[in-house]
């Protein structure tokens, strides 16, 4: 074990355990462990693995976890529950699941609303109290750290806050090193929970964590306000995962902490890696990252108002709370109707393109952007198309890699009730007519594969390249089949990821367009010299 955290605060994540509740996430073992594998290079000082006993994934996932990872920054937890009532610790079959597990630290769920006791546990408040004291101090005399989740805490606190402060007080004096309060319904606020916490700290000495759910949309506030009336231990999960709307998210909560409290709770650097750890464990997950996530998301720092490039051009701290790059995002401009010519200088340099001091030039490619939003075309959501508009204004020439003569998509309704799409294309490219046709799983499918086949053998480049999303809006302005069709393609080499836009009256004609811009667009990283 290296490198590990100050343990004067606790950075406590449980996305393995809590955020996997989540509806639409089910983790594989080897998903966990990659999980497990990115929080740790995030540093986060505990990663909660799941619950060892309960069922087959986490008890495999802990005996794998401890052969397969050399932890650097993070120790292991487990989590399970207090003994049950009438039964010693020692011969609880759950409690020897959590030591089994061989983790290093175990983290306690019990009852701390009278009335869960009673109806949940049916049991009574005393001997819920001797069921934590009892569990707690077997597993610390079996070498174990050991944290207490207080479930339903604030809730409980509410009902009867005498009992709810003798669950904190008794499992402190058994040996808790924490006592973690827990906003399970997630239904308090940052004020309230500032309150109790300060009372909860002041009348029972114990270190007291924090675990919020989202459930008001406050649950980073909330850690936060924990933070500030005294809390050293805060639970969350990666990109607010968890069940219901979620959990604490723990990149905005530690961006805070290390940011807007100068504590440093992450190793060296680590921070710098924030955006990239959220994105891959979404990857991981299978769910598609959050464009709006606080710091981490990829519009977090994108400015579209020409008032705001205005004074970016200036100093970007003037619309920015943090520079980008310290949690590892950056600064985008998004070109739009609301574009004025700082929006349009920013995006040419963010692009690699000289624009200099060519007002007339900038005045040009506003002008342009308006009038072509004005029909339907969106370059905010379209960088690649913007940027052959852009190069075509500067250089006073568009970027052409072949001039299409023709095409032709035929849709065939067949008697059996299948469909043939066919497509023939025409075209010019390094002085050659070329002719293609080939079929696909629909008629825009079966354009870019005629496009494809007859331009890879003049442009080899093309064979990386390949269409990852196809989105069509119908645009207001007319109705039904006469409206206005707006099409986004995104295209990738394998290296990265671009997306151009097409608009016609005709879904497939606008199709044609994102096409046509997507692979000139590839040739064009690719550097390829325009021909035509």
């Amino acid at each position: 074990m290296k490198d590990l955290p100050d343990d004067g605060f606790h950075v406590f994540d449980t996305t393995l355990r809590d955020g996997a509740q989540r509806e639409g996430i089910n983790l594989t073992v080897a998903d966990k462990l990659t999980i497990a594998r990115h929080l740790d290079d995030f540093g986060v000082g505990f990663i909660e693995g799941g619950w060892p006993g309960a069922n087959p994934r986490d008890t495999e996932f802990f005996a794998r976890a401890r052969e397969e990872i050399d932890f650097k920054h993070a120790l292991l937890v487990a989590f399970g529950a207090t003994r049950k009532a009438g039964v010693s610790a020692e011969k609880d079959p759950q409690v020897k699941a959590l030591l089994d597990s061989g983790a290093p630290v175990i983290t306690l769920v019990a009852k701390s609303h009278d009335r869960h006791v009673e109806l949940a546990l049916r049991t009574s408040l005393e001997e819920n109290l001797e069921m934590i004291r009892d569990t707690v101090a077997y597993l610390r005399s079996q070498g174990r750290r050991v944290f207490l989740d207080c479930e339903h805490f604030f809730d409980g606190y509410r009902a009867n806050a005498g009992y709810a402060k003798q669950v904190v007080a008794t499992a402190h004096q058994a040996g808790a090193e924490v006592v973690v309060l827990c906003d399970t319904n997630g239904g308090m606020l940052p004020g309230q929970i500032d309150a109790v916490v300060r009372t909860v700290l002041a009348d029972t000495g114990a270190r007291l964590g924090i675990h919020t759910q989202d459930d008001t949309g406050c649950a980073v506030a909330n850690t936060l306000a924990a933070v500030d009336a005294g809390a050293t231990h805060v639970q969350c999960t990666a990109n607010g995962y968890g069940e219901r709307v979620g959990n604490a998210n723990l990149f905005p909560v530690v961006a805070a902490l290390e940011l807007k409290y100068g504590r440093a709770v992450l190793p060296p650097g680590a921070l710098a890696e924030m955006t990239r750890i959220s994105h891959a464990i979404a990857e991981v997950v299978n769910l598609t990252p959050s464009t709006h996530q606080p710091y981490v998301g990829v519009s977090a720092f994108a400015h579209k108002a020409g008032l705001h490039a205005s004074a970016i051009k200036i100093d970007p701290d003037l619309y920015q709370h943090i520079d980008p790059e310290r949690v590892g995002n950056t600064m985008r401009m998004l070109v739009s109707d609301m574009a004025g010519r700082a929006s349009i200088e920013l995006k040419g340099k963010e692009l690699g393109i000289d624009l200099g001091d060519d007002r007339a030039l900038v005045g040009r490619v506003v002008e342009r952007v308006k009038e072509r939003e004005l029909a339907g075309y969106t370059y905010e959501a379209a960088d690649a198309s913007f940027e052959l508009l852009l190069r075509a204004e500067a250089e006073g020439r568009a970027r052409r890699f072949f001039r299409v003569e023709s095409w032709r998509a035929i849709v065939e309704d067949r008697p059996d009730g299948t469909h043939a799409n066919e497509a023939t294309v025409k075209l010019w490219a390094k002085g050659e007519r070329i002719v293609t046709t080939a079929e696909g799983n629909g008629p825009v499918h079966a354009l870019d594969r005629a496009l494809r086949v007859g331009l890879e053998r003049i442009y080899p480049q093309l064979a990386a390249l390949e269409l990852v999303d196809y989105k069509v809006r119908i645009l207001e302005g007319k109705h039904g089949t006469q409206s206005t069709t707006r099409v986004l393609v995104s295209t990738t080499d394998g290296k990265g990821e671009w997306s151009t836009v097409g608009v016609g009256e005709n879904v497939i004609a606008a199709s044609w367009q994102a096409l046509d811009d997507a692979y000139a667009y590839g040739l064009l990283r690719a550097g390829v010299e325009p021909r035509e």
